[in-house]
């Protein structure tokens, strides 16, 4: 994905309408290069989604030895592909502490998506950063 999170922020900031928004959210959804079919697996799948989430997780480490993250992900439904688009800006190639770190209801405050997603959405969102956060844990836990 090559839409970081300082673009998706700027945008939302200049698109004053809701209806714009998950347009924009719907197009960075499309952005993603998918998953194949075999990573569609349980393994991978998010638990909490009312949709079907996946994300593929790949742990590296950085020149100092810290775990470093990276995700691709893909969901069956469009508006909620475009929260993974926006979860992957936040979360990916970030070290587990950095993830660990993240304000992630400052930043989900600051794109209004509390207010504006339907409670199924916003559980699936809740799930996917829970997802992510284990995976920080687990990591430092291995270093």
């Amino acid at each position: 994905m090559t839409t970081s999170l300082d673009d998706i922020l700027e945008s939302f900031d200049f698109l004053d309408d809701w209806e714009d928004r998950y347009k924009y959210l719907i197009d960075l959804g499309k952005e993603l290069p998918g998953l194949p079919e075999e990573q569609k697996n349980d393994t991978n799948k998010v638990r909490g989604c009312v949709s079907q989430v996946w994300l593929v997780t790949d742990v590296s480490r950085s020149s100092s030895g810290e775990p470093v993250i990276t995700y691709n992900g893909d969901s069956d439904a469009l508006i909620v592909q475009g929260l993974v688009a926006v979860v992957l800006a936040l979360y990916s190639g970030k070290t587990a502490q950095e993830i660990l770190d993240t304000d992630v209801d400052g930043v989900f405050t600051r794109l209004g998506l509390k207010e504006h997603l339907t409670p199924q959405r916003s559980n699936g969102l809740k799930s996917m950063v829970a997802r992510i956060q284990s995976d920080a844990r687990e990591a430092l836990a291995a270093a």
